[in-house]
């Protein structure tokens, strides 16, 4: 419930869920997590609330997608980017085929964040 909700982008209702103590790390059946949801659709309040109520920033799907990757696939998310990166996700983690966010980037055409992660990584 928690997943479908976070993925229709209904703020309120994830919130009423998480003050249930929905768990914020329960899969959908392709093995995402919300937080992962919530990169894919480029909803930032969305990831925010999940965090601040315990949800792990590396999100990773059961085939090692994290949210970071999630959102790096696309080139307008260096706002939800750099809010996972200064919030601990790691730029380095590799999905289970050995893709890391920035190769991710590179391979979707994503050349704002493929930049973005260029210079974050290089600092």
């Amino acid at each position: 419930l928690l997943m479908l909700a976070g993925y229709q982008g209904h703020i309120d209702g994830v919130k009423v869920l998480l003050a249930y103590k929905a768990d914020p790390e329960l899969r959908n059946n392709n093995g995402q997590t919300p937080i992962a949801g919530a990169a894919f659709k480029g909803d930032l309040p969305m990831i925010q609330i999940l965090i601040e109520q315990g949800a792990d920033v590396e999100g990773a799907s059961s085939d090692g997608k994290s949210a970071l990757m999630m959102a790096t696939m696309f080139n307008n998310r260096t706002e939800i980017v750099n809010f996972l990166l200064g919030h601990g996700a790691k730029s380095d983690a590799k999905d289970m085929n050995g893709v890391t966010p920035l190769t991710a980037a590179k391979m979707m055409g994503a050349t704002n964040t493929t930049a973005e992660l260029t210079h974050i990584t290089a600092s």
